[in-house]
């Protein structure tokens, strides 16, 4: 029997991803949102997970839905700053957060994966990072509400894996989530090398983190580990070390990089995970 995984937040850009990369490698999904699909392609129903109640029963049982799950996927959330006000983007996903981890673990659920951020790494990056490429090594350096929360999840995170040392939970800090159709507007980034230097001209394609997730809720050894989830070039056409000299002149190199690798370093996730993302903007620009 295939095994059973809940996916929050399947309705949006990266959820939609991942149902679909877990349905074509043999999971069962049940997906959970606020927002129904646009086309249904698994069993579904509106859960408000900053309800307990809601959370633990979306995880145990739901009528001709689902008699408890395996695993949990944990994307839903607030996607970005400024989209409502601090204290509702804090109060929402951080509950949420809360009711996911405490109601897994309430389950018996042993198997989490959730989506981290970038944001965490010090985004917008106004203060410069420590060092380039950025990597999972320095303390986290939260910017906004949205990044705080993000950070107050990783430590949730390690506090479960405490308490419940069988329970492996596997946080993916997501770059800028782009679709195909996103592509379109690379060559504008061009002319203007700090209009994305806010994460450092990074992106990841939807399909490539959705494989991230797969590949963390494969990840077999117990405990909390976190990983950049990026694609492996930048946005721009101009070489990654010249855009580090022109906005970044005082920040050091940790090691060489290639001519548009990106600086949101994945070696970690491609070691532990086996991560090997197969998309890039370059393709669909050379198509």
């Amino acid at each position: 029997m295939a095994a059973r995984v809940a996916v929050t937040g399947s309705s949006g850009k990266l959820g939609r991803a991942v149902v679909g990369e877990l349905l074509d490698h043999g999971w069962e999904v049940i997906a959970l949102d606020r927002t129904p699909p646009s086309e249904q392609v698994c069993p579904f129903t509106r859960v408000d997970l900053t309800d307990y109640g809601q959370t633990i029963e979306a995880f145990t049982a739901i009528d001709d839905r689902h008699h408890g799950v395996d695993a949990v996927v944990h994307l839903a959330a607030i996607p970005a700053p400024g989209l409502l006000t601090n204290s509702a983007t804090f109060a929402n996903n951080i509950t949420s957060s809360f009711n996911v981890f405490a109601a897994a673990r309430a389950a018996g659920i042993r198997n989490l994966v959730w989506a981290s951020s970038e944001t965490v790494l010090g985004l917008p990056f106004d203060t410069p990072p420590p060092y380039l490429p950025v990597d999972e090594e320095y303390p986290a350096r939260p910017e906004s509400a949205y990044s705080l929360v993000k950070h107050l999840e990783e430590t949730l995170a390690a506090q479960y894996a405490r308490w419940e040392p069988e329970m492996k939970l596997v946080g993916l800090r997501f770059s800028n989530v782009m679709n195909v159709e996103d592509y379109a507007a690379f060559p504008g980034f061009e002319a203007d090398p700090t209009l994305r230097k806010w994460n450092l001209w990074s992106y990841i394609d939807a399909r490539d983190a959705a494989q991230a997730v797969r590949l963390g809720l494969e990840y077999e050894t117990p405990g909390v580990e976190v990983f950049i989830i990026a694609s492996p070039d930048t946005v721009m056409s101009t070489p990654t070390s010249a855009l580090a000299a022109r906005v970044f002149p005082d920040v050091e190199f940790k090691r060489p990089v290639g001519e548009h690798e990106t600086l949101l370093s994945i070696e970690k996730a491609r070691r532990l995970l086996g991560y090997k993302p197969q998309h890039t903007w370059r393709n669909h620009a050379q198509a």
